[in-house]
């Protein structure tokens, strides 16, 4: 048989305790309460912008098999090689007719 151990007891403070420590919290000068203006530019963590921004220009992800010499010449060029060769075909499709 387990024996369950009892949660602690949390004794909150009285008043006069908490009374206390809002004014020595309040005297601190490096704790100093927000103000209204840096209350209201304040964002969620999940709303928080991290990582690359959003493009408005959005590519999807596809699986493609090129030739190799398609893909040796244009890794040849480089960093960026996959936008260039994203902008050829690009290019390509402006050229059809619709």
């Amino acid at each position: 048989m387990s024996t369950t151990s009892e949660r602690p007891v949390i004794q909150m403070p009285s008043v006069a305790e908490d009374k206390n420590i809002r004014a020595a919290a309040k005297a601190d000068p490096d704790a100093q309460p927000l103000t209204p203006k840096q209350l209201a530019a304040m964002v969620p963590a999940a709303k928080a912008l991290r990582g690359r921004p959003k493009s408005d220009n959005r590519k999807l992800l596809v699986s493609v098999r090129y030739s190799p010499e398609v893909v040796s010449y244009f890794k040849s060029t480089g960093e960026g090689w996959q936008s260039r060769m994203d902008g050829v075909l690009l290019d390509y499709v402006a050229r059809q007719p619709r």
